[in-house]
């Protein structure tokens, strides 16, 4: 297991936290606030996913150049990817399968298949959850919410993007073992 892999079970567990705080608050009807806690527990699970890629892809890479550490070869790589990270922001399928691609030929998204989920269903999934991060990072509580749709994040939904983001960092480390 990597120490990226490590680090995102440690920050996931903020996203876990707020949702078991959100469900001893809950009642019904539920307290005015409470859904807070949700739009903030999918604002960390993608925030430990995000560190997870960053973290992945530059220890993949120092591992990579490690024996050109020092050359101004080397140097250049790392600025590069260092310029590269701060633009990533967001890592949908598309930036983060570009990262991987870009700095080590790896097609991580081969991995992305578990049972009942393609890749194709994978990439989708990821980016539906990262443009409702968006919302709930962008919007107010009542311009995210709708009247047709209710709450931006709801309960079992939070608890299915944990659940996925945790698989999809298990089926991301395996494209290291078999590479």
């Amino acid at each position: 297991m990597s120490r990226a892999s490590n680090t995102f079970l440690e920050a996931i567990k903020d996203a876990e936290i707020l949702l078991a705080q959100f469900d001893a608050i809950n009642t019904k009807p539920p307290p005015p606030h409470a859904e807070v806690l949700k739009r903030a527990g999918l604002i960390m699970a993608l925030t430990a996913w995000e560190t997870y890629v960053e973290d992945r892809a530059a220890e993949a890479l120092e591992e990579r150049i490690k024996a050109l550490s020092g050359s101004p070869f080397a140097d250049l790589i790392k600025k590069k990817f260092q310029k590269d990270l701060k633009r990533l922001n967001n890592p949908n399928s598309t930036k983060t399968c570009n990262l991987f691609m870009d700095y080590l030929g790896m097609d991580i998204a081969q991995h992305w298949t578990w049972t009942n989920m393609d890749v194709k269903m994978v990439k989708q999934r990821l980016d539906d959850l990262l443009a409702k991060r968006g919302s709930a990072v962008h919007r107010s509580k009542a311009a995210a919410a709708s009247p047709q749709n209710g709450h931006l994040v709801k309960r079992e939904e939070l608890d299915k993007g944990i659940k996925f983001l945790k698989t999809l960092v298990e089926r991301s480390e395996k494209a290291f073992t078999s590479a």
